[in-house]
């Protein structure tokens, strides 16, 4: 479930996320996450719901009577597993941090902290209201009001050392308990940064630094037990995110609010959707049609497989290529296979099960492709 609302646009931002100076109409938007929800549900009956994720925007700039109210519209439509994983994106400033025991009362039972950096200039670069020693309490609160927490940090930021990160890692490991995301800073076209790192005013570490803090990050997480489950997201054993594991293992998930995207199986096909990006248009859709979809594609056997592909191999699990070869209606050529077991980006175990390896994960994008050709 989307919320797109930010109190700022973030620099290095390329999100569906919008800052709104008036007050926004949480009633309003609350009754067209409920009716979308429903249409959803018609067309995708007799689901069990094991997890929901509350993304953004900031999720956190909702009252937690907007979120009880959501999660109430979910379990009226679909079944609801026991055990299920509810998250919530937050913001680790003061003002929202008061709220978690709203949100937890609410029925949200882990959440995401956006902290991105532990020392206050790097904040301040980023573009981040908070300051580090706010982020700090913020994740002690959450250690108080929620059974699961996380936080997501961004490294290679400019004039960041390896001895800098590893510091900054040693210090988030000790708070984190179970859970990291770890993002390395990328300049997507269309935000502030681009520009900036077009003209020369922003210097990103160059690629033998990148790949330094790489590798740092991977040593010191194994290190201290939090091991990659996915590339860019490190767990204890057991305290995996669930909700992202739906994402990478190619299951389906329904797509609720402005820009959301789902993955759902109608009649044996599958359907990529994506819902109208602007807030206000989404919210006339909704309330004119009873959802904001705009784009519903039909994905073939070759589209699925090729999607299971480069969301498989994102996990330290890997993937099956039985799976890959029922999708695809072929199997991947044991010769491309083959060259890239000797090249050590893969390694195939017992089972038939493929795995990139900690060699071929920095250049990921290139094993998928070259398998998929």
């Amino acid at each position: 479930m989307h919320w797109p609302f930010c109190l700022s646009k973030c620099p290095y931002c390329d999100f569906n996320s919008h800052v709104r100076h008036a007050a926004i109409d949480e009633a309003r938007f609350a009754s067209a996450f409920a009716r979308e929800i429903e249409t959803t549900a018609q067309r995708a009956p007799g689901r069990e719901v094991t997890s929901i994720f509350l993304g953004g925007g900031t999720p956190s700039l909702m009252q937690p009577a907007t979120v009880g109210a959501v999660l109430d519209s979910i379990g009226k439509h679909w079944q609801v597993a026991r055990d299920v994983e509810v998250t919530l994106e937050a913001n680790p400033t003061s003002v929202e941090a008061t709220r978690f025991a709203g949100y937890r009362a609410a029925g949200v039972n882990r959440v995401s902290l956006g902290v991105q950096a532990l020392d206050d200039a790097s904040l301040k670069a980023l573009g981040r209201m908070h300051s580090a020693r706010e982020a700090l309490d913020a994740v002690a609160i959450a250690r108080r009001s929620f059974e699961r927490y996380s936080f997501d940090l961004i490294y290679a930021r400019p004039d960041q050392t390896p001895a800098m990160w590893a510091d900054e890692l040693r210090l988030a490991i000790a708070e984190a308990a179970e859970h990291l995301s770890l993002y390395q800073l990328t300049i997507e076209e269309g935000t502030p940064f681009f520009g900036l790192h077009q003209a020369g005013k922003l210097k990103t570490p160059d690629e033998a630094v990148a790949r330094a803090l790489y590798d740092v990050t991977q040593e010191t997480c194994d290190k201290l037990g939090l091991p990659a489950y996915e590339i860019s997201n490190h767990a204890r054993r057991g305290a995996e995110c669930r909700h992202n594991l739906v994402y990478w293992r190619g299951d389906e998930y329904a797509g609720i609010g402005p820009g959301a995207h789902g993955r759902l199986d109608i009649d044996g096909i599958r359907h990529a959707t994506a819902t109208e990006k602007r807030p206000e248009a989404w919210l006339l859709r909704v309330e004119t049609n009873g959802h904001g979809v705009v784009t519903d594609d039909l994905l073939n056997s070759e589209e699925r497989a090729d999607e299971f592909l480069l969301m498989g191999l994102r996990l330290a699990e890997g993937i099956d290529p039985e799976r890959y070869t029922a999708l695809s209606g072929r199997a991947l050529d044991p010769k491309r296979i083959a060259l890239l077991r000797e090249e050590g980006a893969i390694t195939v175990d017992a089972t038939g099960r493929l795995r990139v390896t900690s060699s071929g994960f920095p250049v990921l994008d290139a094993v998928v492709a070259d398998l998929a050709a």
